[in-house]
């Protein structure tokens, strides 16, 4: 069977003086922007990485640069330019124009990847929104057909000034109606989210949210700990629909273990804005396993960019265990960090996720209490508060009291030791 001819670019990066470091282009970043491209169904034909004081306000490379990168379009043949900055309406236009071919910036391609790859109704709602708001400040764009032929007074070409921005504000209110239509669709989500979350509460069951950097080794870490066989890819952004498995820790303590769409530098914030939906879990999770790509040179950095992320999402008061994986392929094992809310492991081979179940057990355990009460009849009215605050494990309703087998928080043990049998 052929394989199917897939668009080519050029990528392109800019490392100027005065951007933040963190939004400058490095060898890395383009790296990472070429294997974005691949995973969109694209492949590279070059890179060209400048270097400025200041981003052109025009063309946001510069004039030269622009020729050397039409040269190099032309002379490969490709379909289309990358950037891996974020680009300005105007400069995408200048750029178009310049070069002949289709401009897109970093946020574009991951959003187009995010389109591919949603598979839930929830995962199309939040790519969509996030699509049209990147789309709305750049809709003038389509419209400029209407203004090539002016003269140099800047007016319109007789016949087009009154059609032309009636339709373009027509397509705002659109976009702008479409909008509010999903950020009103994905409210019902976010209700329906609080309702399964009370559940949870009431039934005491602890969640713990797998985050990282994207292909950290979530998704594999999720199918090991749980004997699951979600899809598990050497890919980014393999995983974007929230999955759900229960993990049993150890007798009679169980958690829900979640994974979560993965993070990347200089993503859009469009697309964090749209995911809040899904990545607020965090925030009411019981705990974080931050997975960190031990292996990756950049394993700091990207994890930087989670710690930031999880910050932004209000998520910064849970407790995280910093879980530094692929410790197999990391060159110099003596480096991988050590220490009480860290572990190194191997979600591949095994390695150190026994240590990993028990860590979480220790933590999500600490200050709860198991125990057996023999609860009389007369007192039948607490059997009611702890289903609504405690885990129960089994009740039996015998003759002269009810037994039941529990698990509690510190704060409910001075209203039920009265009753205990059994403390473990």
């Amino acid at each position: 069977m052929e394989e199917k001819i897939r668009e080519t670019a050029i990528l392109v990066g800019l490392a100027a003086e005065v951007m933040d470091a963190s939004d400058k282009s490095t060898d890395e970043s383009m790296d990472e922007l070429e294997a974005l491209l691949s995973t969109a169904g694209g492949a590279s034909r070059g890179r060209i990485l400048q270097n400025k004081k200041a981003p052109d306000p025009r063309t946001f490379i510069g004039e030269g640069k622009v020729q050397e990168l039409k040269e190099l379009i032309e002379a490969e043949e490709c379909d289309l330019a990358v950037f891996d900055n974020e680009l300005s309406p105007s400069q995408t236009r200048a750029l178009e124009d310049d070069l002949g071919v289709h401009v897109i910036d970093r946020a574009q391609l991951i959003l187009d990847i995010f389109a591919q790859r949603a598979r839930t109704r929830e995962g199309r709602l939040q790519v969509e929104l996030a699509q049209y708001k990147y789309m709305l400040p750049r809709l003038t764009g389509m419209w400029t057909h209407l203004v090539r032929q002016t003269a140099s007074g800047g007016s319109s070409p007789i016949g087009t000034r009154g059609p032309g921005e009636t339709q373009l504000e027509t397509d705002r209110r659109h976009i702008r109606r479409k909008i509010q239509k999903l950020e009103d669709e994905l409210g019902e989500v976010r209700k329906n989210r609080d309702t399964q979350r009370r559940k949870r509460e009431k039934n005491g069951v602890p969640v713990v949210a797998l985050v990282g950097y994207t292909n950290a080794g979530k998704s594999t870490l999720l199918n090991l700990m749980t004997n699951s066989d979600i899809p598990a890819n050497d890919r980014l952004f393999d995983t974007l629909d929230t999955t759900t498995r229960r993990l049993q820790l150890a007798p009679g303590q169980e958690v829900l273990l979640s994974d979560t769409v993965g993070f990347i530098r200089k993503l859009p914030h469009h697309l964090i804005e749209a995911f809040k939906a899904t990545l607020e879990e965090l925030k009411y999770a019981d705990l974080l396993l931050h997975v960190i790509d031990v292996s990756n040179p950049e394993y700091e950095l990207q994890a930087e960019v989670v710690r930031r992320l999880i910050d932004e999402l209000g998520a910064s008061g849970t407790p995280v265990i910093d879980v530094y994986n692929k410790a197999d392929l990391c060159p110099v094992p003596s480096m991988i960090p050590r220490g009480d809310m860290t572990l190194a492991i191997s979600a591949k081979t095994g390695e150190g996720t026994g240590k990993l179940t028990e860590k979480i057990a220790e933590i999500l355990g600490q200050g709860r209490k198991r125990l057996t009460l023999s609860i009389p009849y007369s007192d039948a009215g607490l059997v009611e508060l702890l289903h609504r605050e405690a885990e129960i494990l089994s009740l039996d309703y015998r003759e002269g009291c009810i037994v039941a087998e529990v698990i509690i928080k510190p704060e409910l043990w001075g209203r039920v030791r009265d009753y205990a049998d059994i403390i473990e």
